[in-house]
């Protein structure tokens, strides 16, 4: 795993070797081995190196071809590189590493930009070709892989992160209102919208092309819903364990120290127990825990490490959050939502003393209808007629209470959306701020230059664009183009990189997801069984105690610690002068949230997490 940027001055203008190279730098968090840049003109690459495969200085980048004419720099993993080189090899290309980099270099040589189509795992690349003067930028299909870029009419700069393109000063820093309203309402900003006006993240599956005839960028793939298979019950369960084992048996190359996240869940406990099949060494294993029991699942994980006999080691996680949030902040370069970033982020640090490489269940949820929202959609169909005012208003009375998953706070979620179209529905249970919690929100100002924006179409758009027959497929094919790639990957992604670890997903191998998309949606969610098909699947690898224990998530007491360790800390940070100054909400909001929060009426542990996360978001990066 690595960091990857570079620059592209439109002007011919020679790159600045110094302001490239601190570009390279600010990334050496995500490739601590080395670092290295090439510069030839009005064109820079910069690369920072984790070293996974092919130890050698062999497999430094950026990496050349035999003539020098094109080059690379690449972030992530080829998993089928083997077959890829062997083909290559054979039409007479010459490779001098053992690293799956270079089968890039190669196939691009033969396909050129529909190189992208014959590669299996994660990435995001950027490719110079000399010839052509031609940049070729790329990333993997689901978006496991980060890749960011501006325009400024002068120059073109891109990076696997966006503080590495803010070492460049023509690039301004402005705040993009538009983004600032999708973090608040779904937690995470998403493609192509990025925290900086100007500057874009690359959606997953799509290429971005430079050259003479201008910018172009382009979808290669997409998951399709539509055509289902014909296979029994057991034929299909049969079906995804042979995918699935596959997906992990590729996934367990390497060339330095390799070990797995260990949950207690059903998907990283079918990841381990694969694992442990195929291995000839017991497999290292890593979970964390935590003081708060409610939040604590080392029982189911401690079972599974047994079961398989693998080298299991817990940790204990005693929060700070108050120093760790600012930290965080600045590894994931804008504001992010999602509270288990922190467990995640601990997890990540702890297994990274004993490898370097971590395999996780990332992905088995949407692919195989797991959250407990897929199950509440037919709920929400069948008995939206029931609902009436006083039956609602009782609902809405009950008091908000912070434990994890908490029945209350779900059942006024449902309830709130029960009068909604079923796609917007959907978004509104997605939602942190509604569209009339933020209309209360924000200032007057805020409000006139978002009054246009109606935040529940992303969702909805995504919905209007699925090929899916049915409801349940839409959503798995929604949640699979959203939630998916903009926040749990993205989550993943940087708090391993955070502490230059790769974390590899086998349930996200796309020749799995595609098989999923055509396994009948009934299949997935049976009644409101979820994840039927895939527990079918594990049935004579994981007890029924893993696969029939109810989904309980990877979340943190948020709610708790804005009624104690971080009570002072929201006063202070969300009503300080220098917030309020900015002009985006008003003031009696915040101080309303955070009362009825502090007694209990509500449960704003969500929305205060988001507030305070943007806040920082601006000392971190705006206020110098």
């Amino acid at each position: 795993m690595c960091g990857i940027c570079g620059k592209i001055n439109f002007n011919s203008e020679a790159i600045d070797e110094e302001l490239l190279q601190k570009m390279t730098d600010v990334l050496s968090h995500r490739g601590p081995d080395s670092g290295k840049i090439y510069v030839k003109g009005n064109v820079g690459l910069g690369h920072r190196r984790l070293k996974i495969i092919d130890l050698s200085e062999a497999a430094a980048q950026p990496m050349t071809n035999e003539d020098n004419s094109i080059w690379i720099v690449c972030n992530g993993e080829i998993y089928n590189f083997p077959e890829l080189k062997k083909s290559l090899e054979e039409e007479g290309h010459v490779f001098r590493s053992k690293c799956d980099t270079e089968v890039i270099i190669h196939l691009y040589e033969e396909k050129g930009v529909e190189c992208v189509k014959f590669l299996r795992g994660m990435f995001a690349f950027a490719i110079w070709d000399e010839n052509k003067k031609r940049l070729f930028l790329a990333r993997d299909r689901i978006g496991k892989k980060p890749l960011n870029y501006a325009i400024n009419g002068k120059t073109l700069v891109f990076s696997s992160e966006i503080k590495s393109i803010l070492e460049d000063p023509s690039i301004e820093k402005q705040v993009n209102l538009e983004a600032l309203n999708l973090f608040l309402t779904y937690s995470y900003i998403s493609a192509p919208h990025t925290m900086f006006a100007g500057i874009n993240k690359l959606p997953p599956a799509h290429t971005l092309v430079l050259d003479a005839a201008g910018i172009k960028i382009e979808r290669y793939w997409s998951l399709s819903y539509r055509d289902k298979i014909n296979l029994t019950e057991e034929e299909c369960a049969r079906r995804v364990l042979e995918l699935l084992t596959e997906s992990t048996k590729i996934r367990m190359v390497s060339d330095v120290p390799l070990g797995a996240f260990l949950s207690g869940g059903i998907d990283s406990s079918a990841v381990v127990g694969i694992m442990s099949k195929i291995s000839s060494r017991p497999v290292k294993t890593f979970s964390i825990g935590f003081p708060e029991e409610s939040f604590n699942e080392l029982q189911y994980a401690r079972k599974v490490a047994r079961l398989f006999n693998t080298e299991h080691k817990e940790y204990i996680v005693e929060y700070n959050a108050i120093e760790l949030l600012p930290k965080l902040v600045w590894h994931f370069n804008e504001p992010f939502g999602d509270s288990s970033a922190l467990p995640t982020y601990y997890l990540a640090k702890m297994t990274r003393e004993a490898v370097t490489v971590a395999l996780n269940g990332d992905g088995g949820d949407e692919s195989f209808a797991g959250y407990d929202r897929y199950a509440a959609n037919i709920l929400a169909e069948r008995y939206k007629f029931m609902p009436t005012k006083l039956l609602s208003s009782v609902i809405n009375s009950l008091p908000g209470t912070t434990g994890k998953r908490s029945f209350v706070n779900r059942l006024k979620k449902f309830n709130e959306g029960l009068n909604l179209s079923k796609e917007r529905r959907y978004a509104h249970w997605m939602s942190a701020f509604s569209s009339v919690a933020k209309e209360s929100l924000y200032s007057v100002e805020l409000r006139n230059k978002l009054k246009e924006i109606d935040c529940s179409k992303y969702l909805v758009n995504f919905y209007n664009n699925s090929d899916a027959r049915d409801f349940i497929d839409a959503t798995l094919s929604v949640d699979v183009n959203t939630y998916l790639p903009e926040d749990l990957l993205v989550k993943v992604d940087i708090a391993s990189m955070a502490n230059s670890l790769e974390a590899r997903s086998p349930f996200l191998d796309h020749k799995l997801m595609e098989f999923a998309a055509s396994i009948p949606s009934h299949l997935k969610l049976k009644g409101l069984v979820s994840k039927y098909i895939l527990k079918k699947s594990l049935k004579d690898l994981l007890p029924n105690e893993i696969l029939n224990r109810k989904k309980s998530g990877f979340g943190v007491p948020v709610g708790s610690w804005f009624k104690n360790e971080l009570k002072d800390y929201a006063l202070q940070t969300l009503l300080s002068e220098k917030s309020l100054k900015r002009g985006y909400f008003r003031k009696e909001i915040v101080e309303n949230l955070i009362n009825e929060h502090n007694l209990g009426k509500v449960d704003h542990g969500h929305r205060l997490w988001n507030l305070i996360n943007l806040e920082l978001w601006h000392q971190v990066f705006m206020d110098k």
